[in-house]
């Protein structure tokens, strides 16, 4: 299980939050995935061997938020 903090743009509200957050945790491999609206991050617990940060910007980016970096 690995953490990884990511940078997103573009949550403007408690719903953008939910969006986020269900978008992460929908992805295989994901256990846990918490965005903060005030600091524009969302933190997720997940199964290295089973989702790439890549699949994280392209939920994102699907869902309509930018994921602008990542913090280990």
């Amino acid at each position: 299980m690995r953490s990884i903090t990511l940078n997103i743009d573009g949550m403007g509200c408690s719903g953008c939050v939910n969006t986020v957050e269900n978008t992460l945790a929908a992805l295989p491999g994901v256990k846990t995935a918490i965005a903060n609206l005030e600091k524009g991050i969302a933190e997720v617990d997940y199964d290295e061997n089973e989702v790439k940060e890549e699949d994280f910007r392209k939920a994102v980016e699907e869902a309509g938020y930018q994921m602008t970096g990542i913090s280990n």
